[in-house]
């Protein structure tokens, strides 16, 4: 029977399996080595497709120089280029985590320059800022449907008077996103409610635009907002009451719109709010009953408002205020005695309202103020300030306009003008409004000297 097996057959198995091994020994190396050389990536080589993606966005960018020629390696230490860090991935290869463009030392942008969406093809993409790059040519906002960059922590466009159009509400898909920077542009429309699906935002600023419409309720989903600002816009309708739901907002900036109404009463519940302004809207109505909460307010931007009200009493127990204004509002009624209070206050403006009575003395113990404006009231009596408060704030004091206003005799006389007339009194110790200003007082200085002259030739002519 084993003769009958062919020689030829036997050979062939035989050749099989003495080459076998051979063959299988070749097939690992090569796999060996294939992987040794993954592993051996050097850490300063930079992924080719992110290399080419950075350079189309330097093309898109800038004309400072050929950076694909002057700068091959950009993550390389020592020939990459202000405005630019890069991390390692998990790869071992390098990525870029962070661009600026705009003023140098970073890359300065081309008069043609246009919104490089690229930039979210940057996987390690951490932070991009654009610093006055678009101002020639007209461009948008504009985020790929696919392979977006998750990485993307902070995105900066301020000051682009050639970025126009809408925020695209594609924005909602970079969810990592906490600061949000869009001011000073030419966006327009409205606040699309996709972006507020962004509960990792700590800042948003869309201030200095021409976005229009109301302020979605749903901002009261950003929980983690600290800082809000939608000045310099054209919003109208209501401040929403959940605004209220911003637990741990810091500031809070809606000045220079055209909201209406009143203020919530939900603001009470900031208790972290440090800044707020309100100012250039049409707020009117009563403050807010939780107003005496913000108890670390510092700063309270109220002017320009048709509030028509008096002020509230309340105000004064919010110690920690530095700045307070709160002009051009028709406040009626008199000064709270509380605003003696506020012993960190160092500007109070008040000026062109309807307040009367008269000036609380408690002011003149404010050591930190240094401007205080209460002119063009109805105010009346005589100022309670002495000659080392007037000194202090000079031109930073005006109480013109205030007919009923007068300065005691005894502390004008100090070469400062605050546009108060001088008291005179009425013949039983009182002191009443002369139909004068302040230049007799300078005038009496004159008087008296020439009196003590005459006084004195004649003592020479006598004796």
């Amino acid at each position: 029977m084993c003769s009958s097996f062919p020689i030829s057959t036997a050979l062939f198995f035989l050749f099989i399996a003495f080459s076998l091994p051979s063959v299988l020994s070749l097939t690992t190396h090569e796999q060996w080595k294939k992987q040794q050389s993954a592993n051996d990536v050097h850490p300063n080589d930079m992924d080719p497709a992110e290399a080419e993606t950075l350079f189309k966005i330097m093309e898109t960018m800038s004309s400072d120089r050929n950076w694909k020629v002057s700068n091959p390696n950009p993550c390389e230490p020592g020939s990459s280029w202000p405005g630019i860090e890069c991390k390692l991935g998990q790869d071992n290869r390098l990525y870029v985590s962070r661009l600026d463009f705009g003023t140098p030392p970073n890359p300065t942008c081309k008069a043609t320059a246009t919104f490089p969406s690229e930039i979210f093809h940057l996987l390690y993409l951490q932070s991009v800022f654009f610093f006055r790059c678009f101002t020639h040519t007209k461009t948008n906002i504009s985020i790929p449907p696919r392979r977006i960059s998750t990485s993307l922590q902070q995105l900066s466009l301020r000051s682009n008077p050639a970025l126009v159009g809408p925020i695209p509400p594609q924005i909602s898909s970079l969810n990592s996103l906490q600061i949000l920077t869009l001011s000073q542009n030419h966006l327009t429309g409205k606040i699309p409610k996709e972006i507020l699906s962004l509960t990792s935002l700590v800042h948003l600023d869309l201030s200095y635009n021409f976005l229009s419409g109301t302020i979605p309720d749903q901002l009261g989903s950003l929980k983690n907002l600290e800082g809000l600002d939608l000045s310099y816009n054209s919003f109208t309708g209501q401040i929403p009451d959940t605004i209220g739901q911003l637990g741990l907002l810091q500031k809070l900036d809606l000045s220079s719109n055209l909201l209406t109404g009143g203020i919530p009463d939900s603001i009470g519940n900031l208790s972290f709010l440090a800044f707020m302004a309100l100012s250039n809207n049409r707020l009117k109505g009563k403050f807010p009953k939780g107003l005496a909460k913000l108890q670390n307010l510092q700063y309270f931007i109220m002017d320009d408002n048709p509030m028509f009200v008096s002020l509230p009493v309340e105000l004064g127990s919010l110690v920690k205020l530095q700045e307070l204004r709160l002009s051009n509002s028709g406040y009626t009624g008199a000064i709270p005695q509380s605003f003696s209070q506020l012993l960190n206050l160092s500007t109070l403006a008040m000026q062109n309202n309807r307040l009367t009575g008269e000036i609380p003395v408690g002011l003149s113990g404010l050591s930190h103020i240094y401007h205080l404006n209460l002119s063009r009231n109805l105010l009346a009596g005589v100022v309670p300030f002495n000659s080392q408060f007037l000194k202090r704030l000079g031109r930073n004091l005006d109480l013109s306009g205030n007919p009923g206003l007068c300065l005691d005799k005894s502390v004008v006389c100090n070469g400062v003008k605050i546009g108060v007339s001088v008291c005179r009194s009425n013949g039983n110790g009182s002191l009443v409004q002369p139909l004068r200003d302040e230049a007799p007082c300078q005038l009496s200085k004159s008087i008296s000297l020439l009196g003590v002259l005459c006084l004195w030739a004649l003592y020479g002519i006598l004796f």
